[in-house]
């Protein structure tokens, strides 16, 4: 039986909700943590390990960065994350790419990403700049996000991901 590992990183909690969701859907022996938890070389004692985390200017938080460089030949990976701009957008689909990169060395067996509210000090300071304003105002429209919708596809992801790693 293999072993899994949710791992996320989140700040207003809508990358926590998804990594709960996909924590409650997986079978098996199954640990979640938040990234800061993790201790050294801990992501190497299981099989399967889903990793989260918002997207933030396009791109990976920094506490992330690391990880995901280290992560071991074909070690088996999912990857998720939480965002404030329209699902299957550019702008969506940006960091995920950077992430996948990352972790050039593993096996990502796929990858998943839902809307999530932003939060309103932010919305807030990008709302005054320029250059920002029309992202600004798509993200208030993710207010309601991550909604029992976005949990039921994250549900349906980590299924898809289990039967994957079970078929390797």
């Amino acid at each position: 039986m293999s072993k899994t590992l949710i791992i996320y990183f989140s700040k207003t909690g809508n990358t926590k909700k998804i990594a709960e969701a996909i924590y409650k859907t997986v079978e098996g022996e199954k640990v979640i943590k938040p990234v800061n938890e993790l201790q050294k070389n801990e992501v190497d004692k299981y099989s399967i390990i889903f990793i989260g985390f918002p997207v933030y200017s396009h791109s990976v938080p920094f506490s992330l960065e690391g990880i995901l460089k280290n992560i071991s030949p074909n070690k088996k990976i999912a990857l998720f994350s939480t965002h404030g701009t329209l699902t299957g957008s550019r702008l969506s689909r940006e960091a995920l790419e950077y992430a996948s990169v990352l972790a050039s060395k593993a096996n990502v067996l796929g990858s998943f990403s839902c809307r999530g509210k932003v939060s309103p000090k932010a919305l807030e300071v990008l709302e005054k700049l320029p250059e920002h304003k029309a992202w600004a105002e798509m993200a208030a429209s993710a207010s309601t996000h991550p909604d029992e919708s976005d949990l039921e596809d994250a549900r349906s992801f980590a299924r898809w991901i289990m039967t994957l790693a079970a078929q390797d």
